[in-house]
């Protein structure tokens, strides 16, 4: 084993990791002990290449090639295929820029590029061709954006997003959250994170006192699509951001082979219980190009749904949507009510 620099000593082990972390495809094909095979893989656009933490690589099935966790990061060849249908912004972004990094969509809200790092990239991420440098602002980090929240007083939440906000220092996030707590009508903060699914190390001692020290409540939205994708590790984590005060809630995307299985989505919605999340969106997926091997219809969707609801109580039934652009909201497609019968008529 090459030993740690002094520099990489220095780094909170959440840095650390997240540099170390595999980069390309071979190598994570020859971790899990899988052939680089073509029919596997192809290389990656390099403005979307592999990306992926080791922590995350280990609770990955040695030898399966249709793991399903291996499937939500591995590049493969179906990405490169014609897709008619799916484009570069299916949720029409560009059209909701309100200034550098700053998107509004929705009444009452408005959502900030917090930046454009991620710890994993998903290959059905809908951000994948998102122009990240087309919303760094010319005037420093985020003053247009914060500028533009000022102007409105309608928006009273704003969503940090990105990439993924926690690849943020925890000094950078203290600064942005000092920079919206001096805008008086900013009432609540919500987070949209995957790193304390993939990289659990990042919820530290630092993380923690800055969510504790928040001056308005806070919800965390995580994302994890899988129930192995929760170890005790993540569980822990998670456990750690409820116990500072945060609401937290998950939203996974319905994927083709990876969770289009009610068994799996059960198991999830369990594991994240314990874990202090409620499950909250079950999305269909958003039709950006390279991912239609991903897509399940929304008939298949509504099924697994009902199945939940016929068995699970009502709080652990994501309820299923679909995001369309130009739309005032997110349009719900199921809400997890067990389909009626004649006896409750």
């Amino acid at each position: 084993m090459i030993p740690a620099t002094p520099i990489a000593r220095q780094l909170p082990r959440w840095q650390s990791e997240l540099a170390n972390a595999v980069t390309d495809p071979a190598e994570l094909l020859r971790l899990l002990g899988l052939p680089a095979n073509a029919a596997l893989n192809a290389a990656a656009p390099e403005a979307f290449a592999l990306r992926v933490p080791r922590g995350f690589v280990r609770r990955m099935r040695r030898g399966d090639p249709l793991d399903p966790l291996l499937a939500q990061v591995l590049p493969r060849a179906a990405e490169s295929l014609p897709q008619t249908g799916f484009v570069s912004d299916p949720l029409g972004e560009a059209a909701a820029r309100r200034a550098p990094g700053l998107l509004h969509k929705y009444h009452g809200r408005a959502l900030l590029i917090a930046t454009a790092a991620c710890a994993v990239h998903c290959r059905y991420c809908f951000r994948r061709e998102f122009p990240y440098a087309e919303h760094q602002g010319s005037e420093g980090r985020w003053t247009e954006a914060l500028a533009a929240i000022a102007a409105d007083p309608t928006i009273r939440e704003v969503i940090l997003s990105g990439g993924d906000p926690f690849s943020l220092t925890d000094s950078r996030l203290a600064d942005l959250s000092a920079k919206l707590a001096a805008i008086a009508h900013v009432q609540t903060l919500r987070i949209h994170t995957r790193q304390p699914i993939v990289l659990p190390s990042r919820v530290d001692g630092g993380l923690l006192g800055w969510l504790r020290d928040l001056p308005w409540p806070v919800t965390i939205v995580v994302h994890a699509n899988h129930p192995r994708e929760i170890d005790d590790e993540v569980a822990r984590a998670l456990l750690a951001m409820r116990g500072a005060g945060a609401l937290l809630l998950n939203q996974s995307v319905l994927l083709a082979g990876i969770n289009d299985d009610q068994t799996v989505l059960e198991e999830l919605s369990c594991a994240l219980q314990k874990s202090g999340v409620l499950p909250y969106y079950l999305h269909l997926l958003d039709r950006v190009r390279g991912t239609s091997h991903f897509e399940v219809s929304e008939e298949r969707g509504r099924a697994l749904v009902a199945g939940m609801a016929t068995r699970l109580p009502g709080y652990l039934v994501p309820r299923l949507v679909r995001e369309q652009a130009g739309a005032a909201a997110k349009i719900v497609l199921m809400a997890g009510l067990p389909p009626a019968t004649a006896a409750d008529m």
